[in-house]
């Protein structure tokens, strides 16, 4: 018998791979982008964030996979199951942010 790794929520990890990685390059190309357009004031405190944003991004993803291809496959569950976790996803995007920013303390 074959032993196969499973996560808690009865996939592959594979499966959640893409997900996960196409959520947090959204987050991760923009916030690169702002970076590379105004070299002079990157700061080391700039880090954080980077890979922190990225992160909530990654579970966002995840959730967004899971709701719209897993949990409610089709019809207008599956309609109304990709703008509910559309809005899911920005705000863990939000959530993130505020963690990565009060970390770093520019979060007033």
């Amino acid at each position: 018998m074959k032993n196969q790794l499973k996560s808690i929520l009865g996939l592959d990890p594979k499966s959640l791979l893409l997900p996960a990685l196409l959520g947090a390059i959204i987050p991760s190309a923009l916030l690169i982008f702002l970076i590379i357009a105004n070299r002079d004031s990157y700061e080391l405190w700039m880090a954080l964030p980077l890979v922190i944003i990225p992160i909530g991004g990654a579970f966002g993803g995840i959730f967004f996979y899971m709701m719209g291809f897993h949990w409610f496959p089709r019809g207008n569950q599956k309609l109304i199951a990709l703008i509910f976790s559309c809005i899911i996803y920005f705000i863990c995007l939000w959530l993130f942010s505020v963690l990565a920013f009060s970390i770093t303390g520019h979060w007033d």
